[in-house]
């Protein structure tokens, strides 16, 4: 390393005048010599006078990290005033001075005593003064100076980032902009090609370039495809010293992701494709998934499905599954196995979203063959409309045949049908249907002003397989008959004022009728034959289906008639005319001069359907009576009844008594003897009813005992005849049992019930005669008693 040394050199002129002297520069390693002049004055004791004396040197440059083992020289200080005898101080102050910078005080050598660094602080300014050493004074002025630190390339270019990320669509032109990477480097850009950074590629050709000066990065090659490769990573080096060798480096990486241009129309893997579907699927039933592949992702990816030709375009629709991009296959109308079982249909895949600079490489869709097969399934009957419309009029008679429905199995037209009505909508069984050929008649009679539509449900079953059936609404509409009379709209009770005028009109009359005919109603009133002679009003028919009633003289008088009754008679039109007669009570009521009522010959009309006083008392007295009669009616019930001693639940009018005593088998003999049942002559003495207290004791009449060969029948007929005579029978229904086995059999009984009342031996010995099929039976009885010897 080459030291460079600069000298201050300070020149003393004496003369008797004040004068200046010219700085002398010195070059060292040809910078200019910087000159600085100072004029230095002072008085002594005998005035003597003269010139200034001046400071002169040059800049010093210190070179940084500086390696040496000794301390780096940087220069001189002198002063002309020095003779070498030790008796000037050189002293020095400022950045760094007495710990990087130190002075020779002697000789005014200045060392730096570390190693420097510009990037850290590039000028120090210093100060230097000469000072006598005995007095201490400055014999110089204080002079300011400048140390530079001369800048050598120790600092490598630096990018701002570490790994830097970018983005270019793919199919892209040569030269397309990338990203600009930036280096930066400390050393000084003034001084040399120290912080020259020139950029250079060293990996990801020939796929991108860089400009060396800007760092732009630049696609380099045409139509990279992201199908093909969608990563890269590109290695760019920063060199300083303007790309020479010897200068410093720095390298950066950045990774470049190629986006996704629709560049690739949607593929079907296959040509043809096959489905199956029973022809009983409902409408948006799904059959199958078709799925064209697009190597783009994204939007551009994106595919729509369309049915675009084929035998099926009204009868399937295809929609698109936003997930997974596929085309699902859909029923749109009711299919039928009997009428088409094959269907193919021609579907398109295509790109919503286009670019139109990729037309060029061709049509963006694809197309495919799908085929549908129809299944057949075993369908129920199918009505020959989806509903029903009948008409019948409103007299006809029972059985009376309205319409019929028709229905046939799809799958085999002759395979018979039944049929019937849903009971749940025609729950009066107004309507019946032949189950063979599907006719509906009447079983009731109808009534259009009662119901005018009848809504009932016919269902078709088939007869080899009832699980099949179906259903049509039948819609029975009831045509009108003119079979109701017209009547009157309300009930009318008008008055008549005593003072009214001939042909006044005291009442307007209007009426009603059930009946619906075509040409609508038509009335006509009219005065009953029993009064139209010699009635005091008449009736004006005004041919708009009302009419009105009229005074026929002149005053009526309340107290020879106080109510007049006139019956109307009202027909009507239609064929046939039916009429009815109707009943209007004119009262005779004192008016005032306007002729509104003032009062009645009974009571005030104000109440025209109130109740007079004689009908009030008479039904007082109608309720009274009543009353009577049901007081009456109970004693007489009190005093026949009679008090039952049973009263519980087991007091059941039949006389049935239940015991709930099951006894204690054959071997208990000593419960009861159940041979009583069997035979009449153990009838107890006494034997009295429970159930009520009797009036009067009466003993029961002992039964003389039946014959041994008296007959079943005749027994249970005596029986009978004591129970309808017996006075303490009670006076209502009774239940008599008679368990009698009857008499007279040759082996007597064998029962061991009753074996018990008899005490005798038996001998069975008799049984071994009788053959091999009692041959057991002797066996068990035939031996002797064991027991009863002993």
């Amino acid at each position: 390393m080459r030291t460079y040394r600069y000298f201050l050199l300070l020149f003393w002129v004496g003369q008797p005048y004040p004068t200046f002297s010219t700085p002398l520069s010195k070059r060292t390693s040809g910078f200019p010599a910087k000159k600085r002049a100072l004029e230095l004055s002072g008085n002594s004791k005998n005035e003597l006078s003269r010139s200034k004396r001046s400071w002169m040197w040059n800049q010093f440059f210190l070179l940084e990290e500086y390696t040496g083992s000794d301390y780096q020289y940087v220069g001189k200080l002198h002063s002309d005033q020095d003779r070498g005898d030790g008796s000037l101080k050189y002293i020095l102050s400022g950045d760094g001075a007495g710990d990087l910078f130190i002075i020779n005080e002697n000789t005014g050598d200045i060392q730096a005593t570390k190693r420097l660094d510009r990037e850290e602080k590039p000028v120090y300014i210093l100060r230097a003064q000469a000072i006598n050493r005995k007095t201490g004074r400055p014999v110089e002025p204080e002079s300011e100076f400048i140390i530079k630190i001369h800048d050598i390339n120790d600092n490598e270019p630096i990018f701002t980032e570490e790994v830097y990320t970018a983005t270019v669509p793919e199919m892209s032109d040569v030269g397309t902009f990338v990203i600009q990477v930036t280096a930066t480097d400390a050393d000084d850009p003034t001084y040399g090609n120290s912080a020259k950074v020139v950029y250079s590629i060293l990996q990801g050709q020939p796929y991108f370039s860089v400009e060396s000066e800007t760092g732009i990065i630049k696609t380099a090659l045409l139509n990279m495809d992201r199908e093909n490769r969608e990563q890269y990573q590109v290695v760019i080096q920063a060199k300083d010293m303007g790309g020479q060798m010897g200068g410093l480096s720095g390298t950066t990486t950045v990774n470049i992701t190629l986006t996704d241009v629709n560049d690739n129309p949607p593929r079907f893997p296959q040509s043809t494709y096959q489905f199956k579907t029973p022809e009983s699927s409902p409408p948006g039933t799904p059959i199958g998934r078709i799925k064209a592949s697009d190597a783009d992702v994204g939007e551009n990816a994106e595919i729509e499905y369309s049915i675009t030709e084929g035998e099926g375009l009204d009868m399937f629709d295809v929609i698109t599954d936003q997930e997974t991009q596929e085309g699902i296959i859909t029923v749109k109308k009711l299919l039928d196995f009997e009428k088409k079982k094959v269907y193919t249909l021609k579907v398109e895949a295509s790109n919503p979203h286009v670019e139109p600079r990729f037309l060029y490489l061709g049509p963006f869709k694809d197309s495919a063959t799908v085929r549908i097969v129809v299944e057949d399934v075993d369908e129920p009957p199918v009505f020959s409309k989806p509903a029903y419309i009948l008409q019948i009029r409103e007299d006809a008679q029972i059985n009376t045949t309205i319409g019929s429905v028709t229905a046939q199995d799809p799958d085999a037209p002759r395979n018979p049908v039944k049929y019937s009505v849903d009971r749940h909508t025609d729950m009066d069984r107004i309507f019946n249907i032949d189950s063979g050929n599907g006719s509906i008649f009447t079983s009731k009679l109808l009534d259009r002003e009662t119901l005018l539509w009848h809504n009932i449900t016919v269902i078709a079953t088939e007869i080899n397989n009832p699980k099949q059936s179906s259903r049509v609404p039948l819609y029975i509409k009831v045509l009108d008959v003119n079979d109701n009379p017209p009547e009157f709209a309300e009930f009318y009770e008008t008055f008549v004022c005593e003072k009214a005028k001939a042909d006044q009109l005291i009442q307007t009359l209007r009426a009603v009728d059930k009946d619906d005919p075509y040409s609508g109603h038509q009335f006509s009133f009219s005065l009953a034959p029993e009064a139209a002679s010699g009635s005091n009003f008449t009736i004006q028919d005004n041919k708009d289906n009302t009419a009105g009633i009229l005074t026929r003289k002149n005053g009526y008088n309340r107290h020879e008639m106080s109510t007049y009754l006139l019956p109307v008679v009202i027909s009507d039109n239609d064929y046939p005319v039916q009429s009815s007669t109707g009943t209007v009570t004119v009262r005779v009521c004192a008016c005032d001069h306007q002729g509104n009522m003032q009062s009645c010959h009974a009571e005030a009309l104000v109440h025209p359907t109130g109740l007079s006083t004689g009908a009030l008392i008479a039904i007082l007295l109608c309720i009274v009576t009543l009353l009577v009669t049901v007081v009456l009616f109970a004693a007489l019930r009190r005093q026949r009844k009679k008090e039952p001693l049973i009263i519980s639940k087991e007091d059941i009018r039949d006389n049935i008594v239940s015991y709930n005593d099951e006894g204690g088998g054959e071997e208990d003999t000593q419960a009861f003897d159940i041979g009583t049942l069997r035979n009449p002559e153990a009838i107890e003495d006494s034997k009295l009813r429970r159930d009520i207290v009797p009036e009067a004791l009466f003993l029961p009449r002992r039964t003389p005992a039946a014959r041994d060969n008296t007959d079943v029948r005749d027994f249970i007929n005596q029986r009978l005849k004591e129970n309808d005579t017996d006075p303490t029978a009670p006076p209502y229904d009774s239940l008599a049992t008679y368990a009698y086995e009857g008499t007279g059999s040759v082996a007597d009984s064998l029962s061991s019930l009753e074996s018990v009342t008899t005490d005798g031996d038996q001998d069975y010995d008799y049984l071994s005669d009788w053959g091999p099929r009692f041959k057991k039976l002797a066996d068990m009885y035939g031996g002797v008693d064991s027991d009863k010897d002993s």
